[in-house]
């Protein structure tokens, strides 16, 4: 990878009940200033997010913060009221609110469930995923002034037998023909007396995981999209393994993919056909020699697609992986020092971390950029040629709630 990248812009959102978009601006080194703050006239999940409360589980969700690939607009997703706001992005980078529209989604309780976006430039449609259904998926128009309109499609994310499953987030093929969703368990879980969740539970006499996609294979929603954006019935998948989080299209290869597994602890090769149909490969494990599970969410790909990083959200620091051909192999692991938080954060396994969650790429392949809520940081990384990442930046960002990176 590059030692020297060039400048851009960097934007996270605090989370906060009255949330807002921190926009930082990158130095071409890979240091961050921040530019401003900028409301995005709705509220977020505050504290709820990230394991602050046992329930903060079911409002974790990737790109909740997202740029249009014209970099024009960037929209946020403000998870505690369920709305989302559009921005102008001007040539310095600096925001100016649109438009805040609510997903049509009722909020009950402390917090909605809005929580992941992806963006059809064909159609010009915003895809919002919830959390919860029946309507896990609503849509909205987006017209050439960034201003938003709540179209009337509604559709359900999961298979009809398991209306309680949680889902993560989104993925819109390149080709922008299918509409891919992650999950993580087939139901909430429930507490033990010292908070640590039940994930095992008994069925027919038998214990049984509340993870997707184990044993049943069916993890992996997959959404044909028409020409108008319109949603077509979905195809229930196996993901090849348990809680498949995050589908990540390469750069070079649009028909392939790599998924990564929140509770099977690694990454797998994926392919989607002209038909819709996945095909995964082997799921390639880190070290979880520490506890399992390894809770791996986040993920960013090289523009080379030589390197994979993703976050081991339960463990508290970044691994990285590589793609040589169909071959992928753990590169670093860890793949960056584990920052120290305040200790109060522990994944599912009982280990303390500091809750590692979304990351960012420039676009350069020359630094990530990585979330880290309960040590209120966001740090920067130099990427090295073997996957190992340099620390080169720090920001301080709120604690405990910050989610969303998106950039330029």
């Amino acid at each position: 990878m590059s030692t020297e990248g060039r400048p851009g812009h960097l934007y996270v959102q605090t989370s906060d009940t009255r949330n807002a978009v921190i926009h930082f601006e990158r130095a071409a080194d890979g240091t961050l200033g921040e530019a401003e703050t900028v409301a995005t006239g709705g509220a977020g999940s505050g504290a709820f997010n990230y394991r602050a409360t046992p329930a903060g589980l079911v409002v974790e969700g990737a790109n909740s913060v997202l740029m249009t690939p014209d970099q024009r607009l960037l929209f946020a997703v403000n998870a505690g009221d369920n709305s989302i706001s559009s921005f102008d992005v001007n040539k310095d980078g600096n925001l100016t609110l649109l438009d805040v529209k609510r997903t049509g989604n009722a909020v009950s309780g402390k917090s909605g469930t809005a929580k992941s976006l992806e963006y059809a430039s064909a159609s010009r449609t915003l895809y919002v995923l919830h959390t919860f259904g029946p309507d896990q998926i609503r849509l909205l128009s987006v017209d050439e002034d960034g201003l938003l309109q709540l179209r009337p499609e509604r559709y359900s994310a999961v298979p009809p037998d398991k209306p309680a499953r949680i889902t993560t987030m989104l993925t819109v093929s390149p080709d922008q023909k299918y509409l891919l969703v992650g999950c993580s368990v087939d139901e909430p879980p429930a507490a033990n007396p010292d908070g640590s969740p039940i994930v095992w539970v008994s069925k027919n006499g038998e214990p049984h995981s509340i993870f997707a996609n184990a044993p049943d294979p069916d993890g992996l929603a997959v959404f044909p999209i028409d020409a108008l954006g319109v949603l077509g019935d979905p195809t229930f998948q196996d993901a090849g393994a348990s809680s498949p989080w995050c589908p990540l299209f390469l750069h070079q290869r649009p028909t392939e993919f790599v998924i990564g597994y929140a509770t099977a602890d690694g990454l797998a090769l994926a392919g989607l056909g002209v038909d819709g149909r996945v095909s995964t490969g082997p799921v390639v494990r880190a070290d979880t020699g520490i506890g399992r599970p390894s809770e791996l969410c986040w993920m960013a790909i090289t523009p080379d697609d030589g390197l994979v990083f993703a976050t081991m959200t339960g463990y508290g620091y970044v691994t990285s992986w590589r793609l040589q051909g169909n071959v992928l192999s753990v590169a670093k692991d860890p793949a960056c020092p584990k920052p120290a938080g305040d200790g109060t954060f522990r994944g599912l396994g009982g280990i303390v971390g500091t809750s590692p969650s979304d990351m960012w790429m420039s676009p350069d392949g020359a630094y990530l950029y990585q979330i880290y809520p309960n040590a209120s940081k966001l740090i920067g990384y130099a990427i090295r040629p073997d996957g190992w990442l340099d620390e080169i930046t720090c920001a301080a960002i709120p604690y405990n709630t910050t989610q969303g990176l998106a950039g330029i």
